[in-house]
């Protein structure tokens, strides 16, 4: 069970990590058209390369876990993910997190526990 909650946390990074790198590289684009030089300028954007590796990263990851694992298990677990990106929003992005959120963080832990029971 330790093995698998220490695959789920990897992706779970992943995931988060991916769509950290991709919200900071629609910062960096300018608005959407389908014109060459917004597909150049977003081809140019280092952080959009990044998030695209990492979502790989995570599906590979992922493939991994399904592999050795139960659906009914490892899915309900990804919402660690949830939790993860909380804290990655109001770490990177100094994103202000209501205590309503902090709610909702302690009954998905609840329901991870039970999940894993």
């Amino acid at each position: 069970m330790i093995r698998l909650f220490a695959l789920i946390l990897v992706q779970g990074l992943l995931v988060v990590g991916a769509e950290c790198f991709l919200k900071v590289a629609l910062a960096h684009l300018p608005e959407f058209s389908w014109s060459w030089s917004f597909f150049k300028s977003a081809l140019s954007t280092w952080s959009l390369y990044l998030a695209g590796i990492t979502a790989v990263a995570g599906v590979v990851e992922w493939m991994i876990v399904l592999k050795h694992y139960d659906l009914s298990l490892a899915y309900p677990l990804t919402a660690i993910s949830f939790i993860i990106s909380l804290f990655a929003g109001s770490i990177f992005f100094g994103e202000v997190i209501p205590y309503t959120r902090w709610i909702g963080v302690c009954l998905v832990i609840a329901g991870v526990y039970f999940i894993a029971r």
